[in-house]
């Protein structure tokens, strides 16, 4: 994997990483379908003046932006609603299990749509990657599972399948259209999409804008600006440079650096188990990209 890829990842896993850490300050007094829509329309902001400026329009017919479209749905509102959705019905424990299968499904999805070779090294470095999730998950979240919570289980298998389409389609459309067009476009449409959905939530609960705190003004502005527009950016340059199966590896850096946050800046404790997770990710990860 080049280095300017490898970086790219890094930073964007990073930004997501305290984007669990800005969610929750915002979720205070913002509700969820709300938060996304806000943090989607300032990321949109961020990417309009480069569409009027840098003609950004160019090469997007109908047929194009369809499928942009569909693209957008996978990635934001379809994703993010499907995934609310489904916490409501499920327990976090199994949700923040289901989402190691998340690379796993960018793997097989890719070999079949990209025709891109799953080799044994590719193989054995995401599964090593997987144990070092579940060890920083840790025992009490692993011991939680429970089953019976079929329609929310399903409901967040689907987004984290959804997210597998969006890599792998994005990949396609980066390399056809380049990385700044295409992340351009799906956070645009993405943030039109999400108006409604956003609204009718604030409209069911009595929320008015009004009613937020300046702390999470900042945590969304944070959300906007570093993680939707900046991270996924990142993100979609290294699909433009690398293989999406070693692209979505790096997704499971994420855990152990979210726990790393949370540690510095909520007091919460690094355990042994974040230690030696975090060792495990890494180790899947270069072999992944070196598979």
């Amino acid at each position: 994997m080049p280095t300017r890829a490898r970086l790219a990842l890094m930073t964007a896993a990073f930004l997501w990483a305290i984007s669990f850490v800005a969610t929750r300050v915002a979720l205070e007094t913002v509700p969820p379908l709300m938060v996304v829509t806000l943090r989607l329309l300032i990321s949109a902001l961020c990417f309009l003046p480069w569409i009027v400026a840098a003609g950004g329009t160019e090469r997007i017919d109908l047929r194009r932006l369809g499928q942009l479209f569909l693209l957008s749905l996978f990635g934001t509102s379809l994703h993010y609603g499907t995934q609310t959705a489904g916490l409501q019905y499920t327990t976090a424990s199994n949700a923040s299990i289901y989402t190691t299968t998340g690379p796993i499904t960018i793997l097989l999805l890719s070999a079949v749509l990209l025709g891109e070779r799953i080799t044994f090294r590719k193989a054995v470095g995401v599964l090593v990657a997987v144990a070092g999730v579940l060890v920083v998950m840790g025992w009490e979240t692993l011991s939680s599972f429970e089953l019976g919570n079929v329609k929310g289980d399903l409901l967040v298998l689907a987004s984290i399948v959804m997210w597998g389409l969006f890599t792998v389609f994005g990949k396609k459309m980066t390399d056809e259209l380049g990385a700044l067009r295409v992340t351009a476009w799906v956070t645009i449409l993405g943030a039109a999409t999400m108006i409604p959905i956003g609204w009718t939530e604030a409209r069911t609960k009595g929320f008015s804008l009004a009613d937020t705190s300046g702390e999470a003004w900042a945590a969304i502005a944070f959300l906007g600006v570093a993680c939707s527009f900046l991270a996924t950016l990142l993100y979609f340059v290294a699909l433009g440079l690398s293989e999406s199966q070693k692209v979505g590896v790096y997704l499971y850096t994420i855990p152990p650096m979210t726990a790393v946050v949370a540690a510095l800046y909520l007091g919460e404790v690094i355990t042994t188990n974040l230690v030696v997770g975090s060792i495990l990710v890494i180790a899947g990860v270069a072999l992944t990209e070196r598979g």
